[in-house]
């Protein structure tokens, strides 16, 4: 099962509660590859996406916390995730202020 959101404009910023809804039957882990895993090979794009490796695309984040331990750091927005890093250029960074 992929990770994947219609939520768009004014509801974009609540996308991130699949999470959670998702964790009621999945363990944390599983959200998470849902996410990155899963969602790459749905669209063909494994080792490009999905997963850290030379060549793959740079979309990282830092989590403040450990979103195994609890999966709604990942569903609060920016609030428990400091630093993003979309294409390898850093777009959000609250790590260095």
């Amino acid at each position: 099962m992929a990770f994947g959101t219609d939520l768009l404009c004014p509801l974009h910023d609540r996308q991130g509660e699949e999470f959670l809804i998702r964790r009621e039957v999945l363990p944390a882990i599983e959200v998470i590859r849902s996410a990155t895993v899963h969602a790459a090979r749905l669209l063909g794009c494994e080792g490009e996406l999905g997963c850290l490796a030379p060549g793959a695309r740079a979309d990282l984040i830092v989590v403040d916390g450990d979103p195994l331990a609890d999966i709604g750091l990942l569903a609060r927005g920016q609030r428990h995730i400091p630093l993003i890093v979309k294409d390898g250029r850093v777009v959000h960074d609250a790590l260095s202020n």
